[in-house]
């Protein structure tokens, strides 16, 4: 039997997000509350200002460019303060919002700007070079790219997203009409990891239900705390083109009125000077931004102690790693799990249990019901498992997504009709209702028959003196008949400064795994140096580029056979 959510239903009100936000009787702060704060310049908006600039921008696109329910703006740019209000106008109009990393290459642009159909793209100077060539490719005419920050286009050939207005003011304008259920909000787009690209969509529903949910399982920060009783200062760096950042940083701080500080990327030493600068109280961080607090000396300049709480998601966290930071800051970390599939947060742990349930994503939020299958590889159908046995673990809630943009074969494949989303996670959950991911379905080595997980194997070997950051991939032997697991792992400077060799460090690496882990978890295929891992912004490990790099070398020496 699937198992429901341990906290009581939320109830979920059947509107599009502009009447959530800005359209409500009761909000517990004032217009003047400042939301957003750029960390930098600290130019800031207000609620009320938000409002008017998404307000102005949307009658602007009706106006300006005849904006049709449905059309879809992109965004190609770093983390900015002008982000929400861009948004919010173009879901004012009727549009959908699709964000692009903008690391992107133009092809990689490019394609997400085809594959959505945007009718304009929304970037920054800095990156206006890539994002022309991109839309010209994807048809976009110039007058469609419209620049957000500071800084405005030396020619003014480009417009600055605040003179898309409505100039005449002789036409008026309405707010346009939507589904809640089933129009779309956003169309975010996923890593890749196994293939192609896919347009996640999301629909306004989706994401006033994860909002809700959210807020229902982290209770602990309000528009009356921080140092000064206006709000809990919230550092936000974790990107905002990924979903992560547009629920939880973006639309949190807004429903509940926090202050946002917002970092434009992440900086280890601008970090710690934010957190200290301006009294923060909560950090969204990934996995690498543990890391480095348990380790990097410039931590030890500045005061954090202003933090109550960090919450990390991506990767499973060691209790060894946890309590390294506690140790070093007196700030906990607690965690949670989602994907851009379920708008992204399923589970948090509470904050009470930060220390209690170490390696736990914690509890299923409101709303949902959650089941572990069988991952047959004989083509036989998935059968459900009892509660406590490892699993792959299916979803359904208001929270999951509409289905893959253009892709119904994709689709199909992880979204019954029935609502049952099939994450593709590995995991189980105690007898508490505590939910454990160990990995993703498809990264899981076989070993002779055994089910090794590169997680697992990761937060043990982070523990080493040897280790600054590490990754692990199966490869196959031919001389075991196999795959085997493979560390690559970024020597520690104390390692670097021992002497040792590289080859006699790396041997060393696998001999302390060992009598740690059962035989079958082995490093048998060995421990490389690299200099560094390959990880996405959200701070997942990419194996795919480290498994592409190991068949590359061992092409090459097939070749040279």
């Amino acid at each position: 039997m699937p198992t429901a959510s341990l906290y009581p239903p939320v109830d979920i009100p059947d509107v599009d997000l502009w009447t959530f936000l800005f359209e409500r009787k009761e909000r517990p702060f004032p217009e003047d509350q400042i939301i957003y704060q750029d960390a930098d310049t600290r130019r800031c908006y207000t609620y009320q200002e938000v409002r008017q600039a998404a307000l102005d921008f949307g009658k602007g696109l009706k106006a300006a460019w005849n904006w049709r329910k449905g059309d879809v703006l992109a965004l190609f740019t770093p983390n900015c303060i002008d982000t929400p209000a861009v948004i919010w106008g173009t879901h004012w109009a009727g549009g959908v919002v699709s964000p692009a990393n903008p690391a992107y290459t133009v092809d990689e642009l490019a394609f997400q700007l085809k594959n959505s159909g945007a009718k304009a793209l929304a970037t920054q100077l800095a990156h206006l070079s890539v994002a022309t060539e991109a839309a010209r490719r994807a048809g976009i005419a110039d007058n469609r790219i419209i620049l957000l920050g500071d800084q405005r286009h030396p020619a003014a050939r480009f417009k600055h997203f605040t003179t898309i207005r409505n100039i005449e003011g002789t036409a008026r304008f309405r707010r346009t009409k939507v589904d809640p259920a089933k129009d779309l909000a956003f169309l975010v787009y996923s890593s890749g990891t196994t293939g192609t690209p896919k347009g996640v969509m999301l629909s306004h529903r989706n994401i006033i239900a994860n909002i809700l949910q959210y807020k229902a399982g982290d209770r602990n920060l309000s528009c009356h705390g921080g140092p000064d009783g206006k709000g809990d200062r919230v550092l936000a760096f974790l990107p905002f083109y990924h979903i992560y950042g547009l629920t939880v940083l973006i639309h949190q701080a807004m429903d509940s009125g926090l202050h946002l500080v917002v970092m434009a990327k992440f900086d280890l030493e601008k970090f710690c000077a934010h957190i200290q600068d301006f009294q923060v109280t909560l950090a969204y961080v990934a996995p690498p931004v543990v890391l480095l607090l348990s380790k990097h000396p410039v931590v030890d300049k500045y005061d954090l102690s202003s933090l109550k709480m960090m919450n990390s998601g991506a990767a499973p966290l060691t209790q060894e790693l946890v309590e390294a930071v506690y140790t070093r800051i007196q700030c906990g970390v607690k965690q949670g799990y989602g994907l851009s599939e379920t708008s992204p947060t399923t589970h948090t742990q509470p904050w009470a249990d930060w220390r209690r349930t170490v390696g736990s994503v914690g509890r299923m939020l409101p709303n949902q019901e959650a089941k572990y299958m069988t991952m047959p590889e004989d083509g036989s159908a998935p059968r459900e498992l009892p509660v406590g046995e490892t699993g792959e673990l299916y979803l359904r809630g208001p929270n999951v997504f509409l289905g893959y943009h253009g892709n119904p074969a994709a689709t199909a494949e992880c979204l019954s009709a029935d609502g049952w989303f099939r994450t593709g996670d590995v995991g189980y959950q105690d007898a508490e209702g505590n939910f454990f991911i160990t990995d993703r379905a498809k990264e899981l080595i076989k070993y002779n028959g055994f089910q090794v997980a590169p997680a697992e194997l990761e937060g043990i070997l982070v523990g080493s003196p040897a280790v600054d950051d590490v990754a692990v991939i199966g490869v196959h032997s031919a001389s075991h008949g196999t795959e085997v697991p493979v560390a690559y792992v970024v020597r520690s400077a104390q390692s670097k400064e021992s002497g040792r060799s590289a080859e006699d460090e790396a041997a060393s690496i696998a001999h302390w795994l060992e009598d740690k882990v059962a035989y079958y978890k082995r490093l048998r295929g060995g421990v490389h140096f690299v200099d560094e891992i390959p990880k996405s912004p959200s701070g997942k490990i990419l194996r795919r580029v480290l498994r592409k790099n190991a068949q590359l070398k061992q092409d090459s020496i097939r070749a040279k056979l």
